[in-house]
């Protein structure tokens, strides 16, 4: 008879087998250029991917390897990032200019190439230069491996709804232009739906403008919700259904019932939805949640159909159109954000690490520049100065000469320092709002200054909203890692009351939060993946700004934790 430890050996190694013959090596490639599109009375000129608004859908399986040629054939320097892949051991691949790498020239190409590990849901990709990713981006479905199964039934049919967001003006003239002034941007014109703005809009009423997509009745559809909008939170509502939310972020949730999903930008939700209602037409709706107050936005709706198939004519031609929330409702989308929580035991569940290396407490917010020389007040942010934004008093830059990360693996100074603090430097009433235009406190310096964080140690931060121009609704992403959301609330954190709220036993997993307005949200991550991380905020009004960090992750004590070389084809600055 076989002794136990052989009996073993062949069940790891047949397991090993078996998980590499499930693994494959997905391919695309990537043209970027213009594409010119009819959209709300006029034609424009974007940039897209292979001629598509949305572009290409990538579908892979937890555990693949995914390899993807750019060839940037449009004007604008390029990088795509792979919103929410770990990048394990790969962080050469994740793809924000002068964090990861340098941006691909027009002209020019690169290939991402990383492998898929302890992930499957929802995720997507989007340019990560400028404005681009208003027309850049699509949706990266990542399915079970072979003989694994979703932790629900299986569903009917799979549908990706990509929210966006849509100008009628050359994007990268609207940022530039914002920039320049010092002001806030010009606000989009409207909203998308799969990249159709939906019938609500000027020469929109041709159906081709309006996403549609027919279902049977009695069927359950699993809907995977992408906020690829550049600057709004989107409420989104289907007509007469109820949809229950099974995974944000690529991270499976608790079961929870809702009719009405919040979606920050950078985020995702996939839903259940059954057909379970008279046949008919229903519109599915997205209304942005605007929670500044006095600050103007697209106060537009974007809507699609899902119509049962062999629904009467009348009903068709006359969809029920669902009740949305008013645009500052934060009751409605605070309940909803604090309401997740994670599917304990799920495919790819990882336990609230209790053990903190790191403690942070990190302001987030908008604030003032300088227009200029002292005394100059000619540029369009408050009281002539420039709109800025900052973590902690300090307001990210860039480096142009070269990435961050391969700034720490060749260990070459002045590229940027490792001095971001773990507290405010100076204390104060946070969200107060007489605190707004306080003179001593809304200018913050601008610099490249980054957290070192050692190999595997336990980050703890909680993300305080600030009033030095006004409250809002922060969407904070980080690469790199998922992170437990502890707990939310309003008002400044009270780490004597506070804590006491906090979830370790089955808190929401995400890659991105909406810190909530005039309030706080606390999150802990491992960082056990060594390179260069940026955390910003997912508006993309704000990350020019300079709301941003960055940690620097040091290699780990062994080959397995310790990041390998850069590819060849690396773009130079």
């Amino acid at each position: 008879m076989a002794r136990p430890e052989s009996l073993i050996f062949w069940a790891l190694a047949l397991a090993a087998l078996s998980s590499m013959a499930s693994a494959a090596i997905v391919e695309h490639t990537f043209h970027v250029q213009n594409l010119t599109v009819n959209r709300l009375c006029q034609r424009r000129v974007i940039t897209a991917v292979n001629g598509s608004l949305p572009g290409p859908a990538i579908h892979v399986q937890e555990g693949d390897t995914l390899v993807v040629h750019v060839f940037n054939k449009s004007p604008y320097n390029l990088t795509i990032h792979w919103h929410g892949i770990f990048q394990l051991l790969s962080g050469w691949a994740d793809g924000p200019e002068y964090i990861t790498q340098c941006p691909i020239r027009p002209g020019s190409s690169y290939t991402y190439k990383f492998t898929i590990t302890g992930q499957e849901g929802t995720l997507w990709w989007h340019a990560h230069v400028q404005w681009l990713r208003a027309t850049v981006h699509g949706a990266l479905i990542i399915r079970p491996r072979a003989g694994h199964k979703y932790p629900f039934p299986k569903p009917h049919r799979e549908i990706p709804i990509i929210l966006g967001e849509w100008w009628n003006a050359n994007v990268i003239d609207v940022e530039n232009q914002a920039l320049a002034t010092g002001a806030a941007p010009n606000n989009s014109d409207a909203y998308t739906i799969n990249g159709r703005p939906g019938n609500l809009y000027n020469c929109s009423q041709n159906p081709k403008f309006t996403y549609t997509y027919k279902v049977q009745q009695g069927k359950t559809y699993l809907l995977r919700i992408i906020n690829a909008a550049l600057n709004n939170q989107l409420f989104f509502k289907v007509a007469g259904h109820k949809m229950t939310v099974v995974a944000v972020d690529a991270s499976y949730t608790n079961p929870y019932v809702t009719d009405v999903v919040l979606v920050a930008p950078g985020q995702t939700t996939d839903v259940l939805l059954t057909t379970d209602q008279a046949s008919g037409a229903y519109y599915m709706a997205a209304s942005p949640y605007a929670s500044a107050p006095n600050v103007s936005f697209d106060n537009t709706t974007t809507r699609g159909i899902f119509i049962y198939e062999n629904a009467p004519s009348a009903a068709v031609s006359a969809p029920r159109m669902p009740a949305l929330p008013a645009f500052n409702d934060t009751p409605t989308a605070h309940k909803f954000n604090s309401n997740l929580t994670s599917l304990v035991g799920g495919p790819h569940w990882i336990p609230v690490p209790r053990h903190i290396d790191e403690h942070m407490y990190v302001t987030v917010g908008l604030g003032l520049a300088p227009c200029g020389a002292p005394g100059n007040n000619s540029c369009g942010g408050p009281n002539g100065q420039r709109l800025s934004a900052s973590m902690n008093n300090a307001s990210f830059q860039l480096p142009t000469r070269l990435s961050i990360l391969q700034a720490f693996f060749f260990n070459v100074r002045g590229i940027y320092t490792t001095d971001f603090p773990n507290k405010p430097p100076v204390a104060f009433d946070y969200t107060n709002q007489n605190n707004s235009m306080n003179q001593a406190l809304i200018f913050a310096p601008k610099k490249t200054s980054v957290k070192k964080v050692k190999y595997n140690a336990t980050v703890e931060m909680v993300l305080q909203d600030t009033s030095f121009i006004a409250v809002e609704n922060h969407p904070m992403h980080l690469h790199g890692y998922n992170f437990h959301v502890l707990a939310q609330g309003f008002g400044n954190f009270n780490p004597k009351t506070d804590r006491k709220k906090f979830n370790l036993v089955n808190p929401q997993i995400r890659n991105t939060i909406g810190v909530p307005v005039g309030g706080w949200a606390a999150i802990r991550f491992q960082a056990n993946n060594p390179g260069a991380w940026i955390m910003h905020c997912h508006l993309d009004v704000h990350l020019p700004l300079g709301l941003a960090t960055a940690f620097v992750v040091e290699n780990g004590p062994t080959p397995s934790s310790t990041l390998p070389p850069p590819p060849s084809d690396l773009p130079t600055c």
